[in-house]
């Protein structure tokens, strides 16, 4: 089915089921309780969780597959979303039109980056890497102004030639994104019992785009280019010895997977018309090489988890502060309340990433196939001990 083995299209399904039903998965707390501050299911917050899904998958088909180590994808992100924003100013509000500029200017940039840093590997192609990110930073922020907007960042205004749609609505405001005519700002919510859920046009259309982009990860895994990569990884030396010339195929990967960080920005810029500099900074690059270690390099599904893991945190824990920690506690003498809420403070709130970085450590650690790994670990305990309950007391093994 689609050209994948049985537990590639398992996979397939587990992620379809986690984003399709996102709305339901990421609300699990009534409106009127307690526990309604770690809900999730806000379509801005939802969106950013398939995004930069996307944005981890594709920087893991360089990284887990090739072992090359990009501190700089975050400027592939940020030419992504100035593509689309521009596309967005000039030609119309549909969003196709944008993704496919922001996949395509993306992929060129990549490859004239990808061309000089690919000459050097190991810390030399991090350091190069990083540098043209950060070059690319300041040349948005201040060189490029007339295209960027400098500091401001590029966003829609009523003087827009917009050629195959109106400048202003009959209102008089900016128009807005849309899918032929569907706005991606659309939200119907569901309301049952205590419970709300949200149901977003802009959302499902980046799920669905999210689908897409981890089923062809999945064929990019499988293939015998995807092989080739691994061999890259295992060990590149011993393949130029063979006379085997590995920087087209590492040159391909790293293409690959700026076009998956363009798709990105150019899905950010549709959700929100805006793109600045910030997006190309050194700490977005870092980001997406936290989520893809915490998730699990090399594995599939391991990126996309690592990105809602560190999304989550950053838009739901850190929100939590010492009122609610009052509250939490309220069950305490006074004094040892104040104690605790004194001890748990540097890990919340803006401590966030204190919390984060102990988490990161402990699974580098403990953990180094990621989150998947752990899964696969309680996975193999909970058969191990399942064999053992189900063998019969006193039953003996003949030795061979």
């Amino acid at each position: 089915m689609f050209g994948l083995e049985n537990k590639d299209i398992r996979m397939l399904l587990v992620v379809a089921v986690l984003t399709l039903c996102a709305p339901f998965i990421l609300n699990p707390f009534p409106t009127d309780s307690a526990l309604a501050q770690f809900n999730a299911g806000y379509p801005d917050l939802m969106q950013r969780f398939v995004i930069f899904g996307i944005f981890a998958v594709g920087f893991n088909i360089l990284f887990g597959l090739t072992g090359y180590l990009s501190f700089g994808h975050a400027a592939f992100l940020g030419v992504g979303s100035y593509s689309a924003v521009w596309m967005f100013k000039l030609l119309s509000m549909n969003v196709v039109p944008a993704i496919v500029l922001s996949v395509v200017i993306s992929g060129l940039f990549a490859l004239l980056i990808g061309f000089v840093s690919l000459r050097r590997s190991g810390i030399y192609f991090s350091i190069l890497t990083l540098a043209f990110a950060q070059m690319s930073f300041n040349l948005a922020y201040s060189v490029l102004t007339p295209i960027t907007n400098g500091e401001t960042g590029l966003q829609l205004t009523l003087d827009d030639p917009r050629i195959l749609g109106v400048s202003a609505t009959a209102d008089g405001s900016i128009p807005v994104t849309n899918l032929f005519g569907i706005e991606m700002r659309s939200t119907y919510e569901m309301v049952v019992g205590p419970w709300a859920f949200q149901f977003n046009a802009g959302y499902y259309l980046c799920a669905l785009v999210l689908l897409a982009a981890f089923y062809l990860s999945i064929r990019i895994f499988r293939s015998p280019f995807g092989m080739m990569l691994r061999a890259v990884k295992s060990n590149q030396q011993r393949m130029n010895y063979t006379g085997l010339n590995t920087k087209p195929y590492t040159l391909a990967a790293f293409v690959i997977s700026g076009m998956y960080a363009g798709l990105a920005g150019g899905l950010m810029a549709s959700m929100d018309p805006l793109a600045g500099a910030e997006r190309m900074q050194w700490t977005a690059s870092g980001e997406v090489v936290l989520m893809t270690i915490l998730g699990g390099a090399g594995t599939l599904i391991g990126p996309v988890l690592g990105a809602g893991f560190i999304k989550y945190f950053e838009n739901i824990f850190s929100k939590i502060n010492d009122q609610v920690l009052h509250s939490w506690f309220a069950f305490m003498p006074d004094g040892l309340e104040d104690f605790v809420v004194f001890v748990v403070h540097p890990f919340i709130g803006k401590g966030w990433h204190l919390t984060l970085g102990i988490l990161f450590m402990l699974v580098v650690v403990f953990l180094p196939g990621g989150l998947v790994e752990g899964g696969q670990r309680i996975a193999k305990w909970v058969k191990t001990r399942k064999g053992n309950d189900d063998e019969t007391p006193g039953k003996t093994t003949p030795a061979e």
